[in-house]
């Protein structure tokens, strides 16, 4: 018999996510069910004084109660919501919160980076198929912020957030986002990118032959497009995207204009204007730390948050 479920529901600058988990008795945290809305309440979170728009927190406030709808039905334990960056930045952050209180009853809990990068860490290690890693690098790459994080001996030695978000470097770096993504953007966001990386106080000071994984919507929604090409599922699919896939994406729908990039399956139309940078993100941090590729999990922050609230029950 499966213990008590606990639900945690990630807002993002770019989606809002729902995760329903239990424990086995083996100690594995398990999904019961995940799912995925495209919000985009970060509009502007590039501005020197960001600031959440009716309509963002309107979108917002839709699917966190299409979200708490979905897991009622799992009578959980425990409800969990966090917001991250575009929250977290915000000027108007506070209003949000109490729209959400106001409505749901809930309590929102705002992640700083350093937590949202730990609870990351804690997430990855819940995934099975990552048991035998011992010296890993972690990117979680968001709306509005890229998380980083190394392990040695599977313990946290480094956790850094960088605003890197892809929502905010279209905003900052891509003049049209209807028109096909031109190579100077790409070329400002990876010199962004290295220069960011370089003020930061993240090192790539692993071993050669440490493997770097991607947790985020990134390098996930890559593998389903490749899957979608291959006529395959996700699950079908290998979880290494080796950084030739990445750039041979970015060349064929980068030449895309908007409109026919929303068609690509695997790709959510939602996300087809960001999707360009958030590519040139994976691909220039890739080619900074010197990876050939990223294997892929989905055990991200929401798997970190459910075995947090498990553990306290």
């Amino acid at each position: 018999m499966s213990g008590p479920s606990v639900a945690v529901i990630d807002i993002g600058s770019n989606s809002i996510k729902l995760l329903v988990a239990h424990r086995r008795p083996d100690g594995q945290v398990t999904a019961r069910l995940s799912r995925t809305l495209d919000a985009r309440i970060s509009a502007g979170i590039s501005r020197s004084a960001p600031q959440l728009s009716e309509e963002g927190m309107a979108r917002g406030q839709t699917a966190i109660q299409t979200l708490l709808a979905d897991a009622s039905p799992f009578a959980p334990a425990c409800i969990v919501l966090v917001a991250t960056s575009a929250v977290r930045d915000a000027r108007n952050g506070a209003d949000f919160i109490a729209r959400v209180r106001a409505l749901t009853g809930h309590t929102l809990r705002i992640l700083s980076g350093d937590e949202e990068a730990n609870l990351i860490g804690r997430g990855l290690t819940c995934d099975p198929a990552l048991a035998a890693l011992r010296d890993f690098y972690v990117f979680d790459l968001g709306g509005g912020s890229l998380e980083c994080l190394a392990f040695r001996d599977r313990r946290i030695t480094r956790a850094v957030s960088l605003q890197l978000g892809c929502v905010r470097l279209t905003e900052k770096f891509v003049a049209d986002r209807s028109a096909p993504f031109a190579e100077p953007a790409a070329t400002a966001i990876a010199s962004h990118i290295r220069a960011t990386l370089a003020a930061s106080d993240f090192a790539f000071s692993l071993p050669p032959v440490a493997v770097a994984v991607g947790t985020g919507g990134t390098v996930t929604t890559a593998r389903a497009i490749l899957a979608a090409r291959a006529g395959a599922t996700l699950e079908q699919t290998d979880t290494l995207v080796t950084l030739a896939d990445l750039r041979a994406l970015l060349a064929w729908l980068g030449a895309l204009p908007l409109a026919p990039r929303q068609q690509i399956p695997g790709l959510p139309p939602a996300r087809a204007d960001v999707f360009p940078t958030a590519l040139a993100t994976v691909i220039a941090l890739a080619e900074t730390g010197g990876f050939p590729a990223y294997r892929n999990s989905l055990h991200n922050l929401r798997y970190g948050l459910a075995a947090e609230a498990l553990d306290a029950r």
